[in-house]
Order: C-alpha cells, then structure tokens, then sequence
C-alpha cells in the first residue's frame, strides 16, 4: 500500500469513561481473584478453631468428635475412614485404630472428614514409624504395627507416663513366658466400654481382645498412644514385674510373684470398699 492511502496518525485521546473502561479491563484479564480485596477490602481470612484428640482416644470416639465439629451427621467421619486404607500399614487391613494420631488440630468450614483422618493417619506416620520405633520393634521381635498395638495397651492401662516403662514390661515379661496378658483394657475394648470391674463371665467372652483367653497381643491396637507410650513400648524399664494393680489413685503396685500380687489385689478391692460406704 502507498503512503498516499495510509490513514493519517492522529493522537487519540480518551475520556474518562474510556480509561475506566480499559482498567476495568485490564483486571478481568489478570483473572477474578484480583477483584476479591478490591470489592471486599473489610473481609478477613477464616480463623481456623482446634480440635483436640486426647491420648488413649478409640476411633470411636475420634469419628463422633469429628463428627460434631465439622456438623456432619453422625456416622459421616466412620464412613469416611474407608478411604484412608492406602496411608496405614499393611497389616492394619484398613482400619485406622491407633494411627489417629492424638494431638490438636486445625479445622476450618472447609475441612473435611477424609482430610482431618487423612492428616491423623500422616501425622502418626511421622511421629511413630520412625527409625528407632523400628529398630526398637525389630530388637524385640515385634513389627512397628505390633509395637504400636502394645503401645495402645499401655496407653491404656498405665495410670501416668511414669508407670508406662514399667507395664511395658509386665507385657514384655508375659510375652517372652508365653503367659496371656489379662488386660482388662482389651475386654474393655472387645465390650466397648471403660471400667475396672471385670468379672469371670467377661474373661469368657469370645473375642480375639479376650487377653485372658488368647495368648500374644490383639489383633489390632485398641487407641490411639501418644509418644510417651510409644516409647515405653520399644523401651521398657527393668525389671521382673509380671502383675501390676493401682490400688489407688496415684499407687499402682508392679509384682513378679502372684502371692504379692494377691495382696495387692487384697489391699485394691479394701480400698473400694471403703469408698462406697463413703
């Protein structure tokens, strides 16, 4: 095309509606997400609350308090458990008891059952399978799976951190003599339920928990152990103990022969008494 046909330049200019117009544009083009502190410039991030799952929990109790926080109707959180299978050991089989892992947890209205378990179920990777749980396990014959299913029964059974070392060692002692465990807390759980009076028709019931009934460890762990319990399972304290009993709050009495065993039971149930008629 000849020069003599081009158009003449000429310097345009705008009004002002038109440069409105093209910074409008220009933010529509850089995406949406740009307009959010422009049209809502008050509008403050989401303060996540904290969910706390104590040590000792049973899954059970973890879904039903995932459950009410989140304001999903029960059962939602249990359901959601089938689809964390992947993330837990081989040997849990899918089942996540005592690998949600106790600790405080943040939780937003966009938080979800499978995301809170799924970051319990990490969280308990990190903290329990770890070099010296598997080395621990591996040193007393034990997978980290089995180790972890100990753990929850000292959780369990353990009145404070400073008695763990010494029930680990009760149940390592039992172990290495073949002897049943007789934990109330794996009848407890077998029964769904949490009391010291255990009778001679609970140690009959027929269940894999049934400790009383069935030597070795259960199956599977019955809570979720913290890392006081953990450790006290890879590391028992010295000793003989084969029995333990807490007579009263704060007196748990460790005992390697029956005969003292029988006394300290003796001493327990007079200690009960004595309360009810208070």
């Amino acid at each position: 095309m000849s020069d003599e046909y081009r158009p003449k330049k000429g310097r345009t200019r705008l009004t002002r509606r038109g440069r409105l117009a093209i910074f409008l544009g220009l933010l529509l083009a850089t995406g949406a997400a740009l307009l959010v502190p422009l049209l809502f410039p008050d509008k403050k991030p989401e303060q996540p609350r904290r969910l706390l799952i104590p040590e000792g929990w049973r899954a059970s109790q973890v879904y039903a308090a995932i459950d009410r926080e989140l304001k999903v109707p029960p059962g939602t959180t249990k359901t959601a458990a089938r689809t964390i299978g992947p993330a837990l050991p081989p040997e849990a089989k899918g089942n996540p008891e005592g690998y949600l892992f106790p600790a405080t947890y943040p939780v937003t209205s966009k938080t979800t059952p499978a995301d809170l378990l799924g970051y319990m179920v990490r969280t308990a990777g990190e903290k329990l399978a770890t070099r010296a749980v598997a080395d621990g396990a591996k040193a007393h014959g034990m997978t980290p799976y089995q180790t972890a299913t100990l753990a929850s029964i000292i959780q369990a059974e353990a009145e404070t951190p400073a008695d763990m070392g010494k029930v680990s060692r009760v149940v390592h002692n039992r172990l290495a003599r073949s002897m049943p465990l007789q934990m109330d807390s794996t009848l407890n759980y077998a029964l769904n339920r949490n009391t010291v009076d255990t009778t001679l028709a609970d140690t009959r019931i027929d269940s894999p928990f049934n400790t009383y009934a069935r030597q070795g460890l259960p199956p599977t762990p019955i809570d979720s152990p913290g890392l006081h319990a953990m450790a006290a399972a890879v590391a028992p304290a010295p000793g003989d103990w084969l029995f333990f009993v807490t007579v009263k709050p704060g007196d748990t009495r460790f005992s390697a022969t029956y005969e003292e065993h029988q006394r300290h039971v003796a001493e327990f149930n007079r200690a009960r008494a004595t309360a009810r008629q208070t």
